[in-house]
């Protein structure tokens, strides 16, 4: 416990000032998460096989430009330009025909190509709604954080029925149901504090991230359960890796980002 505070603490100091300032700063962060994701999404033996290290690195510069690419009001709106997501598919797909099947198949490719967009994707929403509003960020950020912490809290106290015992074993039906609630309403308090006035709508939005989220935590960990790890990385003693901390506000932001449109 006392190691998983100190992790939280350092990353804390390093990660708010960065979120704060925004601009450049937050860019250069969120390229930092995405090359790390990257790596750990890399490592994952048994979900490909081998991938020479020029895809890899064709891989994480493609990955880079998406997430800083049409970082401006407009994208939310028009999307990515063709142009863009059509030169990445073809420069990850494409080289299959200059390796042999053993080292760089077209599972491998499509592999690769599914990490560049889910994370590139992902992140890319991130800039973008703290561009947009600092406030809306920390929104949608404690909507998922509320509803792992109570979830657990509750699911450990209370949880008798289990949820998803072939991907998440500890997860409990009590747990999910009051991360779901507690969630909820810890979004709706911080967008009445933040942002202004309760409506239906605003409500109905934070239960339907609320439930996207805790989904979303059911996938990664899927991915987990398939790799057979506990963690996708140890790079934050105590709390695994990157991608276990963001494993449930990839899907909020990015469902979001669908929602926002509408």
């Amino acid at each position: 416990m006392k190691t998983r505070i100190i992790t939280a603490i350092v990353a804390l100091l390093i990660v708010i000032p960065l979120v704060l300032l925004g601009g450049i700063y937050f860019e250069l962060l969120m390229c930092l998460v995405g090359a790390l994701a990257f790596k750990e999404m890399i490592d994952l033996k048994k979900t490909h096989g081998k991938i020479p290290n020029m895809m890899i690195f064709i891989g994480l510069v493609s990955l880079l430009s998406l997430i800083l690419s049409n970082n401006s009001n407009l994208s939310i709106y028009y999307g990515f330009s063709y142009q863009t997501l059509a030169l990445i598919v073809i420069g990850i797909i494409v080289p299959v025909i200059f390796y042999k099947e053993e080292e760089y198949s077209s599972k491998d490719a499509l592999y690769l190509l599914g990490i560049v967009l889910f994370l590139g994707l992902a992140l890319n929403s991130f800039l973008i709604i703290r561009m947009r509003s600092f406030k809306t960020l920390l929104f949608l950020l404690i909507i998922p954080t509320f509803n792992d912490i109570f979830a657990y809290v509750i699911g450990s106290k209370f949880g008798k029925n289990k949820m998803c015992k072939s991907i998440s074993p500890n997860k409990t039906w009590e747990g999910s149901i009051g991360g779901l609630v507690l969630g909820t309403v810890g979004g709706v308090v911080l967008y009445r504090l933040l942002l202004g006035k309760i409506t239906f709508k605003i409500i109905m939005i934070t239960i339907v991230l609320s439930i996207i989220g805790q989904m979303g935590d059911l996938v990664m960990s899927r991915i987990k359960r398939e790799n057979d790890i506990k963690d996708f990385s140890n790079l934050l003693p105590g709390h695994g890796g990157i991608l276990d901390r963001l494993d449930s506000s990839i899907f909020v932001f990015l469902a979001y980002m669908f929602m926002i449109i509408f």
